[in-house]
């Protein structure tokens, strides 16, 4: 029989998610920040779904975190441009082993939903 669980076990450990690249957006904006700057309309093309607002309050957020930088240009009509900074660029690896472990491993987590799904109608 296993030991009982420590109800200190997570004493140490940061309660609030310090990152919020499990987010639905997050992850999706730093791999389109990846080769570098982007302006907020080359976000949207590839970011499919997702409104004004939310891409602003996502950046907004990455910006607050240390993920990105936001640069405003004094120019004729305004341009902005974000680049991830190296915490931001501290993620690719992480979120590339992810994308990896899916690729490994998806077609079993498929199979064991479905199995669940088959058992518990």
């Amino acid at each position: 029989m296993a030991e009982p669980l420590d109800p200190d076990m997570f004493a140490a450990c940061v309660h609030v998610a310090p990152v919020r690249v499990g987010d639905k957006w997050t992850a999706k904006i730093i791999r389109c920040l990846e080769q570098g700057p982007r302006r907020f309309t080359e976000l949207q093309v590839p970011l499919r779904g997702i409104t004004p607002k939310v891409l602003t309050e996502s950046l907004r957020a990455m910006e607050r975190d240390g993920l990105l930088t936001r640069t405003a240009y004094a120019e004729i009509p305004p341009r902005v441009e974000y680049a991830l900074t190296p915490l931001g660029r501290s993620l690719l690896a992480p979120m590339a082993a992810g994308c990896e472990w899916s690729r490994q491993h998806l077609s079993e987590l498929i199979d064991a939903r479905e199995s669940w799904h088959a058992a518990h109608p």
